[in-house]
């Protein structure tokens, strides 16, 4: 009888095990972060992009970068730079906005604007947009740089993550 109950007792405790050990792996798979066209699908209140250093190439683009942030209740504020290594005769960004199409599975353009600029080393943009809520965005830029006599420019692109917007 003893070793009847024992045997109950262990075969209980096994199938607790594995009940626990079966629930730890469903939950890790449901911690996995989602990649969308190079974005993860994140709940960060803030994204940062920059052009990766393999991207740069020549002499005059330095670096491109872009953000996205959570700016209150239906709004994200989006940001690109181009920055030069010197003084150049044209740089430019070229900044999209995306909104994440989950029956899709693809980021939607929703805004796109370009600002470009002469003599100089640095060009910004940035814009607060309203949105609408329960979908992810992100924003992906382009960015130029060069001398009128070498064209066609330098360029290189950077993109954020996709941020939560609930």
């Amino acid at each position: 009888m003893k070793k009847r109950i024992l045997s109950i007792l262990s075969s209980i405790m096994m199938l607790c095990c594995v009940f626990t050990v079966s629930l730890t792996d469903v939950q890790a798979t449901g911690n996995e972060m989602i990649q969308v066209d190079g974005s993860y699908l994140t709940t960060e209140d803030t994204s940062v992009g920059k052009s990766p250093e393999s991207m740069l190439r020549g002499e005059y683009l330095m670096d491109g970068e872009c953000s996205i942030s959570k700016a209150g209740r239906n709004r994200i504020y989006v940001y690109a730079a181009t920055t030069a290594d010197c003084y150049v005769d044209f740089i430019s960004v070229i900044i999209y906005v995306d909104q994440y199409n989950e029956k899709t599975g693809n980021w939607e353009q929703i805004d796109a604007w370009s600002v470009d600029d002469t003599d100089t080393y640095f060009v910004a943009t940035s814009k607060s947009i309203t949105v609408d809520r329960g979908y992810y965005y992100r924003v992906h830029a382009d960015h130029f740089a060069g001398m009128e006599d070498e064209y066609p420019y330098e360029e290189t692109t950077s993109f954020t993550d996709g941020i939560l917007v609930p």
